[in-house]
């Protein structure tokens, strides 16, 4: 019988083993009290089993309120496993069994997910990411290196002509890749359909002109039919991407559009903090991601080195990483394209490099292109000629003595990435 596993960082004042069992009956067969329904052998074929328990640390008091009282709070990890046949094949089903009603048991004080191993029959029913790298290459003619990219900024407030004018210095200056801002959707100020068919025209003319076509994640967050509508919409004029917010339109919108779509599913996490930002209780990216990947998100958004917000590098390197390892032993590897956002310019593209240990991601610089001293073609020229210093082996100080576009970079945004 194929079982589900989920391993957790648990925080209890009373002993680890005792809340593992009370969180293994909660997600699966049992309650507060023991019911006559629930006999010894429906336990045996449908109840959670708690496989491990590692007590790594003991503390004086609880790390969050819990209502459950003790001397002191045990700490550690414990791995717990549930039969397939309970819940199917099903992505949101598994959320609500792995992610579900344990956060805020009263035995608990502290609970991470840390990761799940899913059987092969998730790969059966899911299709996973359609293009991945490599369908993303194909589409915008760059066999190798990263996609260099960038966010239309301002986030907001430009009409769709004023999106087009922009989008066409950018393309004019080289670039692979420009996405929406997750603020950007489908409202009255810039309306998606004026939107896509300004921008479209500025992308077809340019290349028609010149033989590269730019890449353009049109954001088509919104009701599942209306997500159809504007996928449909980008298709048509000759756009090559769509951009969905995970979160607002949840896993059964991200099968939805996924099993409708003909294009890249570029996939932003915003409101991913929620469950990061504490080491005491949320998701962590490495089992986060690999629903959005079986659900079929073809490029997946892992934050940046050195980037604005509070993740740390370790958790961005770790994450770019999960992205790009194979989700199962056998069969698909489900391989998404990471996507390095937040603050990043030509000083975070070595480390980038060095995170994946290939070329094969979107690096998105916003301000690191829109705010270089010599306008977005610098921008873009400068983050070019820091893959070129990182793959000739040289630093980048050595490499823009005579680059000014580089060295413009090293000393615009030196300062901010320290």
């Amino acid at each position: 019988m194929a079982r589900i596993v989920a391993e957790y960082e648990l925080e209890s004042p009373l002993p680890l083993e005792h809340a593992a069992e009370v969180i293994a009956g909660e997600q699966s067969s049992g309650t507060f009290v023991r019911l006559p329904g629930e006999t010894d052998d429906l336990r045996a074929r449908s109840g959670a089993r708690v496989e491990q328990v590692t007590v790594q640390e003991t503390r004086a008091s609880p790390s969050l309120p819990c209502k459950r009282q003790g001397d002191q709070c045990q700490r550690g990890r414990i791995r717990i496993s549930w039969p397939i046949e309970t819940m199917g094949p099903s992505l949101p089903n598994l959320l609500a069994t792995v992610a579900g009603n344990l956060f805020e048991l009263a035995e608990v004080s502290a609970l991470r997910l840390l990761d799940v191993t899913l059987p092969s029959a998730f790969a059966d029913a899911y299709p996973g990411p359609a293009f991945g790298v490599e369908g993303t290459r194909r589409l915008t003619g760059l066999a190798e290196g990263p996609l260099i990219g960038t966010i239309i900024k301002p986030s907001v407030g430009l009409s769709p002509e004023d999106t087009a004018s922009l989008v066409q210095r950018l393309a004019e200056s080289g670039i692979d890749f420009i996405k929406d801002d997750e603020l950007q959707a489908n409202g009255p100020a810039c309306p998606l359909a004026d939107r896509v068919n300004h921008v479209m025209r500025v992308v077809n003319n340019h290349a028609d002109k010149t033989g590269k076509k730019v890449m353009i994640a049109f954001n088509i967050t919104g009701e599942i039919d209306e997500m159809k509508r504007s996928h449909d919409l980008v298709r048509d004029t000759g756009g090559t991407c769509v951009m969905v917010s995970l979160h607002s339109i949840g896993l059964a919108g991200m099968t939805a559009i996924r099993r409708h779509a003909e294009l890249p599913l570029h996939a932003h996490r915003n409101g991913w903090g929620l469950f990061s930002r504490s080491p005491d209780i949320g998701i962590s990216y490495v089992a986060w991601q690999k629903f959005w990947r079986l659900a079929g998100a073809d490029h997946l958004h892992v934050n940046g080195v050195a980037n604005k917000f509070s993740e740390s590098d370790d958790s961005v390197i770790a994450s770019a990483r999960a992205v790009a390892t194979p989700l199962f032993g056998e069969g698909p590897d489900y391989l998404a394209m990471p996507v390095f956002s937040s603050g990043q310019t030509a000083l975070q593209m070595g480390a980038s490099m060095a995170a994946t240990g290939s070329n094969d991601f979107i690096f998105c610089a916003g301000g690191g292109i829109m705010g270089h001293p010599d306008g977005v073609a610098g921008g873009v020229a400068s983050l070019r000629q820091a893959v070129e210093a990182v793959q000739d082996g040289v630093s980048l100080e050595d490499h823009a003595l005579h680059r000014p576009e580089l060295a413009a970079a090293l000393k615009a945004f030196g300062r901010q990435v320290q």
